[in-house]
């Protein structure tokens, strides 16, 4: 089973700390609230998002996973990988530009029918120093297939890439 520290150390980081909470905003829902339940068909685009007190000049880097996959009481095929966006920037408005390559491209949620509403996490990380999105990501801009989303092990890619602590998180119920 994956290493699950990254995802106990974020969900601490807003427990102890509100100011941490990254800014969703999922199809026509604003301002999601930690745990905020979110309809399946509402959540099938990237979400916006934002967070005050970024350094402009910096890169940032958004990792999403479905940690309760495939159902919360057995989840044998978690963590599922939702989505790697390296290269984010922040605007001029403050949310945060998530346009640059892919490493793995957003997929919306998709519990199987019969499941309770599986939590869809999201972590806010400064860009590691000399991070290659390409190098991560597969070739020609192809979009990640299933079977490299399932039994994700995050915190080994976080290893890997040097990641440091999150700046912020947030995450939302569906399914």
């Amino acid at each position: 089973m994956p290493s699950d520290a990254h995802v106990k150390a974020a969900l601490a980081l807003i427990e102890g700390d509100e100011s941490k909470v990254l800014g969703l905003t999922v199809g026509n829902h604003k301002n999601i609230q930690p745990g905020q339940y979110v309809p399946r068909a509402d959540a099938q685009s990237p979400p916006e998002l934002s967070f005050t007190g970024l350094d402009s000049s910096k890169t940032y880097l958004v990792v999403s996973l479905d940690i309760d996959a495939p159902f919360p009481s057995f989840d044998v095929l978690g963590p599922i990988l939702h989505w790697i966006q390296p290269g984010v920037k922040v605007t001029e408005s403050g949310t945060l530009d998530t346009t640059a390559p892919f490493v793995a491209n957003y997929i919306g949620p998709a519990p199987p029918p019969g499941s309770s509403p599986h939590r869809y996490i999201f972590f806010l990380y400064e860009e590691p120093a000399g991070f290659d999105a390409k190098a991560h990501a597969p070739p020609n801009g192809q979009k990640l297939s299933n079977w490299n989303r399932m039994r994700y092990d995050f915190d080994a890619w976080a290893r890997k890439v040097n990641l440091g602590s999150a700046v912020a998180f947030n995450y939302f119920n569906s399914n």
